[in-house]
């Protein structure tokens, strides 16, 4: 990694002695952690490049996440608040308020916004697959009421959102598979992720519609994603982008792996964006449910140097995308709070942000923003 050597001179999470002024502009204001604003941010430093965002929930839109999030961030996505579940609880009701505390934040501060998700099997809410009677319902009754849900919440936010993460998550995790099993699936029929894309362009002509998964960079997976867009591209289905959730790790994925993901997709006529990322100190174990034996989730200067390294080669391989990437989205503000503090072991500490638990940059964050200008 080219700036590999400075990150040895950085102790205590902040830089010492600087040369250049740019380097003076990126150190924080006020150093206690209590004003986490600075002159110059993330997404000053990318301005020639793509948007920087950030998940975030109600709470972030006050206080010192506030400031945190204003200067370093131009974009945000709200985490779980838009989803089908938490917005639209009940056939006959919908739940508003904290997505109109975020969307009245992005309209105060002129931030972009992205809409998160409107097809998904979690979090979808029971109520969507079922009648009256607790039986499920059938291909136009569930294709009423997803229209229905498009149609209440992309209008809502008409204007606001600039793009929409449409459909979540459809392909499958087995290989034998193209797409997930799920109740969209088993009572529609394969095409209810281009009914979602067409409810969402008649709903918003104007908003940017993309499909976003996980593991969008494996091989295996990456080629069965491929396939579906293609697919969904060849038959004029309404659709501008692939999300790339980045839920990555120190131990991968590659930038063989990244570059040839970002290569096929783009190769589609389709923007792309990265929409989740974080950078995990552990390898991806979805079925373990606890720390192993000897294992400890201390954030060692040993994992600290491996995380710069990662995020050193992504933010290298993004940058030179740059006419291909429209957005790159942290999923959460700081090691405060993530995720994947939570899952898949709930409890096992995880630092896989560029901001520290007291808001402060870290080690990664300089060697992100510590680049020439290409």
């Amino acid at each position: 990694m080219k700036n590999a050597a400075l990150a040895l001179l950085i102790t205590g999470g902040v830089l010492g002695c600087k040369s250049t002024t740019e380097e003076k502009e990126a150190e924080p204001v006020v150093q206690n952690g209590q004003n986490a604003t600075q002159q110059k941010g993330l997404k000053d430093y990318y301005k020639d490049y793509f948007p920087v965002g950030v998940a975030v929930a109600p709470n972030t839109v006050e206080g010192e996440s506030a400031e945190l999030l204003l200067a370093h961030f131009n974009s945000m996505t709200p985490e779980n608040v838009m989803k089908m579940g938490p917005i639209h609880p009940e056939k006959n009701r919908f739940h508003w308020e904290d997505a109109d505390k975020i969307a009245a934040f992005a309209r105060e501060h002129d931030l972009k916004m992205r809409g998160h998700a409107l097809v998904w099997h979690q979090q979808a809410g029971d109520w969507i697959f079922e009648d009256e009677n607790g039986k499920q319902v059938d291909r136009e009754e569930l294709l009423g009421r997803m229209k229905t849900h498009i149609d209440s919440v992309v209008s809502r936010y008409k204007g606001t959102i600039y793009a929409w993460d449409v459909v979540n998550e459809a392909i499958s995790d087995n290989p034998d598979e193209l797409l997930r099993k799920s109740a969209w699936l088993e009572i529609i029929g394969e095409d209810f992720i281009a009914k979602a894309f067409e409810y969402a362009r008649a709903a918003d002509p104007d908003a940017k519609l993309y499909y976003n998964d996980y593991n969008a960079i494996i091989p295996e997976k990456r080629d069965r994603i491929y396939k579906m867009l293609k697919s969904l591209v060849e038959n004029d289905v309404p659709i501008d982008g692939v999300g790339i959730q980045g839920h990555w790790s120190i131990f991968g994925p590659s930038e063989e792996e990244l570059r040839k993901a970002l290569d096929m997709y783009s190769s589609l006529g389709l923007e792309v964006q990265i929409t989740e990322l974080d950078v995990s100190l552990y390898p991806w174990e979805k079925d373990q449910r606890e720390l192993k034996p000897g294992e400890s989730d201390e954030f060692t200067p040993e994992l600290e140097q491996k995380q710069l390294e990662a995020y050193d080669m992504f933010f290298e391989v993004f940058r030179d995308y740059k006419d291909v990437l429209t957005g790159v989205t942290f999923w959460n503000l700081s090691d405060r709070y993530s995720w994947l503090d939570h899952y898949p072991v709930e409890g096992r500490k995880n630092y896989p942000l560029l901001f520290d638990e007291e808001f402060k940059p870290k080690n990664a964050y300089y060697e992100v923003i510590n680049f020439e200008e290409e």
